[in-house]
């Protein structure tokens, strides 16, 4: 493969030339013409999602209920948090690798917007840290990956994939970087956000819930970000869609995430079991793979045994069809969107 030009006047942006890969772009922005019709919507959806994390109030309350935890949810709390702050900080710096590779503007720019929404998140994580935790403790958690087998093992899986991808820049291992980076966002987040919102639900660490609302919202527009690429992929590009290969990632990442999650929370959490960890997640990568135009994996699980948690994720009642790349509506971070049905 090869990356796209910084600057090439002889270029051709026009939509009839452009592709989302292994274009001739000029390196300019011109996003008057888009050929992507999703593009745009997203974007004002991504715009419109601005917050910062030293506006979410009422962390100091989090750090007197952070003590009259459970053991069982003290180790899950910060057991969850170093794994979605590896894998903020590893999207962070991952996601211009794929930008290089890519050659439409106007899916540039929102790649450019992720980017610095992951920063965000994990900015966020750092602040929950540095208020509900005390500091011994924080270091055993931002490095708790180093030290725990299962964790290791995820996170060398997902790293192991985008490594290949820098130190090997072909279609296939491209290819196998998109699939992970949709699985990343769109399945290894979830079991730790279902975490945080049974805690809420139990009204038992409101700010923390509230700043993880925040991140989902964003993370809901990467997942569809990378479905609508692996979908242009298809179209453009068939030869290099693997659907074989694809599915065996979900079944490894399925594994995986239950895995972990039965580690790390187990039947010890209230409201979660090893039965709904497996549910959740099985009927989760059903949601996103069907999202691309496949068969789900699991057919026999129709059911999320967390739907009473939506209202958690849907204060205003407000909807954004975002994988049929139509917005209903979108919001400031004054206010928080999202739903359990994605």
């Amino acid at each position: 493969m090869k990356k796209r030009k910084l600057f090439n006047p002889k270029g051709d942006d026009t939509i009839e030339k452009r592709s989302i890969i292994q274009g001739n772009t000029t390196g300019l922005f011109n996003l008057n013409e888009v050929k992507y019709p999703w593009a745009n919507p997203m974007y004002q959806v991504m715009i419109g999602n601005f917050w910062v994390p030293e506006k979410v109030s009422g962390l100091g309350d989090d750090a007197i209920m952070y003590k009259k935890l459970t053991p069982a949810e003290r180790r899950a709390y910060k057991g969850v948090i170093s794994f979605l702050t590896f894998l903020d900080s590893i999207q962070t710096v991952n996601l211009p690798n794929f930008s290089d590779y890519i050659t439409s503007p106007e899916v540039n720019l929102l790649l450019a917007i992720q980017s610095y929404q992951e920063a965000i998140h994990s900015q966020s994580y750092t602040t929950i840290l540095e208020t509900v935790v005390d500091a011994k403790e924080r270091k055993e958690i931002y490095y708790f990956w180093r030290d725990d087998k299962v964790l290791l093992d995820r996170n060398k899986y997902i790293g192991n994939i985008y490594q290949k991808f820098i130190d090997q820049p072909n279609e296939k291992n491209f290819f196998a970087a998109l699939v992970g980076n949709y699985l990343l966002e769109g399945l290894y987040f979830y079991n730790g956000f279902a975490f945080f919102d049974t805690l809420v639900y139990a009204s038992k660490m409101i700010a923390t819930g509230r700043m993880i609302s925040y991140i989902r919202r964003d993370e809901l527009t990467h997942v569809t970000l990378f479905a609508n690429i692996v979908k242009e992929i298809k179209k453009e590009f068939p030869k290099m869609f693997d659907e074989k290969k694809l599915r065996q990632m979900f079944q490894t990442a399925v594994k995986q995430e239950i895995k972990w999650t039965e580690h790390i929370i187990g039947n010890k959490v209230s409201g979660i079991s090893n039965k709904s960890t497996e549910q959740y997640t099985k009927w989760l990568a059903n949601d996103r793979i069907v999202r691309l135009g496949l068969a789900p994996l699991f057919p026999e699980v129709t059911k999320n045994p967390y739907k009473h948690l939506e209202i958690l994720a849907d204060n205003n009642s407000e909807r954004t069809n975002f994988f049929e790349s139509t917005v209903v509506n979108y919001t400031q971070s004054s206010s928080l969107k999202g739903s359990w049905d994605f």
